[in-house]
């Protein structure tokens, strides 16, 4: 994957957001990186002696949408590729697609949160173009709950103090209503492999630090 050095950003609030979220976490030795196409996780290494979350494109949500990934991958999986998974592409059947909703509705519950934080409106992310038609207002039902339940009880951590920084520089919106459906965010389809289901269940948000 080719990382941007040069890019015409679609959103002029990215760079604030990069900034932010480079200045947050510091103590975690991990950096948000434009890229030229899909997003992914590159752990420390030769290259690099820093940790890359790269988001697709400049795009706001991409951004918002990968960090919130981030923020619920365990300590071991952030030293993995892409924390150790791999990508089901579109296409999915419907029980491929099932799976891929469970494993993203904590992330996405998340999303929503940064959003609402940085006074903007979310779409949830259903990214099956080409397979079985999504049910795509009972997946938005239930990132909706587990969003609730995240409010109630407490967000994890790291999604709890970029919430903070969020709403700091951007300024907390009210509530928004129920998000329309999209698909946009090709990494969220992230399944496990066998090895690593028993480490933390079924996708990556799962378990919290």
């Amino acid at each position: 994957m080719k990382i941007a050095s040069h890019h015409a950003l679609f959103d002029p609030d990215v760079p604030a957001l990069i900034a932010l979220f480079n200045s947050t976490f510091e103590d975690f030795n991990t950096r948000l990186v434009l890229g030229d196409d899909e997003p992914i996780y590159l752990p420390a290494g030769v290259e690099k002696p820093y940790h890359r979350i790269v988001f697709a494109h400049g795009f706001f949500s991409s951004a918002l949408h990968e960090i919130a990934h981030w923020c619920i991958a365990g300590e071991k999986r952030r030293l993995l590729e892409d924390y150790g998974y791999w990508y089901c592409p579109d296409g999915r059947d419907a029980a491929q697609q099932a799976d891929f909703e469970k494993v993203e509705i904590k992330p996405q519950a998340i999303e929503w949160a940064f959003t609402e934080a940085a006074g903007r409106k979310f779409q949830v992310s259903t990214d099956n173009l080409n397979g079985a038609e999504p049910d795509r207002e009972g997946f938005t039902r239930n990132v909706a709950a587990q969003l609730e339940a995240y409010k109630a009880n407490g967000f994890p951590p790291r999604a709890e103090r970029f919430i903070h920084a969020l709403s700091s520089v951007f300024g907390k919106s009210k509530l928004s209503t129920l998000p329309s459906s999209t698909a946009g965010h090709k990494k969220a389809g992230n399944t496990p492999s066998n090895l690593e289901k028993s480490e933390t269940g079924y996708g990556i948000g799962v378990v919290a630090e």
